[in-house]
């Protein structure tokens, strides 16, 4: 199977996975208000929020798979992480409004119906569910798709959560359990989306890695043959998964470009093997400039 039909079929399963979200967002909002529930609402937002990164997500994969052009020489390349960005910080904004509306309703519970809350709860597991088999294997590949991944697993998660619950309401009759489950599905909210919306800032950026070490990454450079120093040196990720890397090589003595050749592929073997594979180095010998590996001159 090709990669341009693996895309397509990816982009199909986005598709499927915005129409069930949304057949269970109206579910749920009309049930949440007839029955009074709280935390179908609080799911029904989830819920909501999952059409919006899902429509955000397959918007970026399309983006993302466009060719590169002399105006977006890097293309699209950051068009999911900045989905990532906005699906995770949704998330988090929802969380906090879940976390208000469920304290004051936590004060002043109100009287649910619980056989509404079982029935939708119910749907809203079957359909999230069938949603996170279809986009599962995109998440492995993808911080966008991962954030989408979240979105939809979460939500099944707190609709197993409300559907326990709408039993505890219908049978003990215990209606403070209702708003009490929103406040838990907004912390769990918050800790989900935390990592992603971490990562996309430092992509955004452009932040050196965490598992790459700009001193050590030097002192490996200078050892090699015919250099005499390393500095300038910058380090940041285009998206998740390609690593960029520019410096300016000092050499010991005035070499041809063919000598620093050989002293360029031993340095992109090294870098190679870190999982470094774009590099951009400038070769130097007698420029007057500042030989710190940070440069904080601008």
């Amino acid at each position: 199977m090709s990669h341009n039909h693996n895309h397509e079929h990816n982009t199909k399963n986005i598709g499927i996975t915005i129409v069930l979200n949304l057949i269970i967002t109206v579910a749920q909002v009309i049930g949440g208000i007839i029955s009074g529930s709280m935390a179908l609402l609080s799911d029904a937002a989830h819920n909501f929020s999952d059409v919006f990164a899902l429509v955000i997500s397959y918007i970026a994969r399309k983006l993302s798979g466009k060719e590169l052009t002399e105006t977006k020489t890097f293309g699209y390349k950051r068009a999911e992480i900045f989905a990532a960005f906005l699906n995770s910080s949704m998330l988090i904004g929802i969380a906090i409004t879940l976390l208000v509306e469920g304290t004051r309703h936590l004060i002043s519970p109100e009287k649910v119906n619980g056989n509404i809350v079982i029935w939708l709860a119910g749907l809203s597991i079957l359909l999230n569910g069938l949603s996170v088999l279809l986009i599962k294997n995109d998440a492995k590949e993808s911080i966008n798709m991962k954030s989408a991944y979240l979105h939809l697993f979460t939500d099944m998660l707190t609709s197993i959560a409300v559907l326990a619950g709408g039993f505890v309401v219908k049978y003990l009759k215990l209606y403070w359990i209702d708003p009490a489950l929103s406040l838990v599905i907004a912390l769990y909210l918050i800790y989900m989306s935390w990592g992603i919306f971490k990562e996309s800032i430092k992509i955004f950026m452009q932040f050196t890695p965490a598992d790459i070490n700009i001193r050590e990454l030097a002192n490996e450079i200078i050892v090699i043959k015919g250099v005499k120093n390393a500095h300038h040196i910058h380090i940041w990720k285009l998206d998740e998964h390609e690593v960029i890397f520019e410096a300016h090589i000092d050499t010991e003595n005035n070499i041809s470009i063919t000598e620093f050749e050989e002293i360029l592929l031993k340095i992109k073997n090294m870098l190679d093997e870190k999982g470094i594979h774009h590099i951009n180095i400038q070769p130097e010998f007698s420029v007057d400039d500042n030989k710190n590996i940070i440069n904080s001159q601008h």
